[in-house]
């Protein structure tokens, strides 16, 4: 049977012993990790967060613990007194802190048993991942999670210290809100005190904290949870936890400075990691003209290069009848990959590349005497060519791919295909961080399935100044306020100076074609509280999961998340979400239709 615990105190962790302690007398407590009988000897891993020491029973030290030892499995949980000794020369275990000592244990109490896990609860487990988030319990006691559990906390924790050493001020935000649906699906909360109506829990506190710069608060700060009813990526979860920031009297200059050192705090605290500063600046529309993305990887090169106007007279009909279109020709220079590329592998870019709206890939290998290897090289004639090297600088042993399409479509395309290459020809460099500031974001663009536009950003997002007047007539002129930090190609905050002025808040509303009527209903509160004297005021928001799969080497966000959920948004522990009782229902004034017809 087990026993409680007492008359017994825990004296040390088990990954603090070390050579130094030998004589002492001890108490530790923890989980057997693995039991071996050595005929006379029995010896147990005992773990607890801390670490493993080695607990060896003598039945000649103590015949009773030596024979309670025997009743003892892996992963039950254990209390052990004894000494602590150094271990005989030739058995110390190296790669433990605790590996030049052992626990000789004088007695032992079995605080709990364990039925057998239902995978190994190591590292290289090859156990799938629905069974390990079934037993999300067991699969936390592996190392490798408890550590990015730790880091999670360490960096938690560097966060809040940078905030209080900065004079900022921590305010929690409502959790139950108003639906304002002008980003990804919201999650909606039924009212039992209020029939029909709904709560909305919140996709970020954006309107709660420029309320608090209203208020004076000045500096604002948040470690916070948030909530998207949206599809999900390795990156992405229902419920994600945000660093949220909000100043006033502020220019982005000054939030991309003092970002810079809070991330820095949190490299160096983490992972005791000086990150070169300041952080590049690189404009939208530079971005995406180098890399076709607003969140590039600048770690490599494998930069795009816009070839439409050197191709456009080309006899390549497909290269010509985009550029005749308005649309555009791109191409990158794989450099080596001559080499390194079967002409199979090469055809099957063609293939990686449609998922993404391409309807071809065309290339030019270069051969050893500089002679050009592709079936379109012989519509290319002298000025195309001419205009292709110009751009593209190709060499003997360089695979040129090229994408002529809509513009968007080649961006796309082309970037996720740098990407794809870069690691195929091992281009990406290890254990680099490669931040960047992308600015200078268009404000809006056009949504052709809504037929009018949307905000790139959210809708609060200021213009600058000098473009306010476009907004009536040339609304896709307008650069906004807003800049993201981008680390290694993911984007892992984004920020603007907000709007802080009433009226220009209704022009960009009116821009949105979001009428007055619909403007009040949603956002008057907002509306009012900018007529009360709202300061200058920005901030910016950073995915604390995200940052932390970069400091823990995390393949998934469900790696960094104590209690994550699938990719369905469904926790296979709990088995959440699940049906609720007919009651609730009724005092929610709901009744369910069943699932929808697929």
């Amino acid at each position: 049977m087990t026993q409680g615990m007492d008359g017994w105190k825990r004296t040390h962790d088990l990954g603090a012993l070390r050579r130094g302690d030998a004589g002492v007398e001890v108490t530790v407590m923890g989980w057997v990790q693995r039991r071996r009988d050595h005929g006379g000897l029995i010896f147990l891993d005992l773990r607890d967060r801390e670490g493993v020491t080695q607990v060896v029973f003598y039945p000649e030290l103590s015949p009773a613990a030596h024979e309670t030892a025997h009743q003892i499995r892996s992963e039950y949980v254990v209390a052990v007194r004894g000494r602590v000794a150094p271990r005989p020369e030739g058995t110390e275990n190296p790669s433990l802190p605790t590996g030049a000592v052992e626990v000789q244990a004088t007695e032992v109490k079995i605080l709990n048993r364990a039925k057998t896990p239902v995978f190994p609860l190591e590292d290289d487990t090859d156990a799938g991942e629905d069974l390990r988030l079934k037993y999300r319990y067991l699969d936390l006691r592996r190392p490798g999670l408890q550590r990015n559990l730790r880091m999670r906390h360490r960096a938690a924790s560097a966060i809040r210290r940078f905030f209080d050493d900065h004079g900022f001020i921590e305010v929690e935000t409502p959790v139950l809100t108003r639906s304002t649906p002008e980003g990804a699906r919201d999650f909606l909360v039924p009212s039992r005190l209020n029939a029909g109506q709904f709560y909305a829990l919140p996709q970020s506190p954006q309107l709660f904290k420029q309320l608090l710069m209203v208020a004076g608060f000045d500096r604002y700060y948040q470690i916070v949870k948030c909530f998207r009813d949206e599809d999900l990526r390795a990156d992405r979860q229902p419920e994600f936890t945000q660093v949220d920031v909000e100043m006033s009297f502020i220019t982005p200059a000054d939030i991309q400075s003092l970002m810079e050192e809070m991330v820095a705090a949190v490299w160096r605290e983490a992972l005791g990691v000086e990150l070169e500063r300041p952080f590049p600046r690189l404009p939208y529309a530079e971005a995406v003209a180098r890399y076709g993305t607003d969140a590039p990887d600048t770690r490599f090169g494998l930069e795009l290069a816009d070839v439409t106007g050197a191709v456009a007279s080309s006899d390549f009909k497909v290269f010509a009848q985009v550029a005749a279109s308005g649309g555009r020709v791109k191409g990158l220079n794989a450099k080596g990959a001559g080499e390194a590329l079967s002409r199979k592998e090469i055809d099957d870019l063609t293939a990686f590349v449609a998922p993404f709206g391409a309807k071809g890939l065309a290339w030019i290998r270069i051969q050893p005497g500089g002679e050009w290897q592709s079936p379109i090289a012989k519509f290319l004639g002298e000025e195309p060519r001419r205009g292709i090297v110009d751009a593209l600088a190709p060499e003997p042993g360089d695979i040129l791919f090229f994408v002529a399409d809509d513009i968007k479509v080649v961006n796309l395309s082309l970037s996720r295909l740098r990407l794809h290459l870069a690691r195929r020809l091992g281009l990406v460099p290890e254990g680099r961080w490669a931040f960047c500031w992308v600015t200078d974001f268009p404000l809006l663009e056009w949504d052709p399935e809504e037929k009018r536009h949307v905000a790139l950003h959210h809708p609060f997002t200021s213009p600058r100044p000098e473009d306010v007047g476009k907004l009536a007539d040339r609304p896709l002129e307008v650069l906004a306020q807003a800049y993201d930090l981008v680390l290694n190609g993911s984007e892992v905050g984004g920020g603007s100076i907000r709007i802080h002025d009433e009226a220009v808040q209704r022009q960009l509303f009116e821009a949105l074609a979001i009428g007055s009527e619909e403007a009040q209903a949603k956002f008057g509160f907002l509306l009012e509280a900018l007529s009360f004297g709202a300061p200058p005021h920005g901030g910016i928001a950073f995915g604390l999961d995200r940052l932390l799969m970069f400091l823990t080497g995390a393949a998934s966000i469900r790696d960094v998340i104590a209690f994550p959920k699938t990719q369905k948004g469904t926790c296979l522990m709990t088995e959440a979400p699940s049906p609720v009782d007919p009651r609730q229902l009724r005092e929610l004034h709901l009744r369910t239709r069943g699932a929808p017809e697929s």
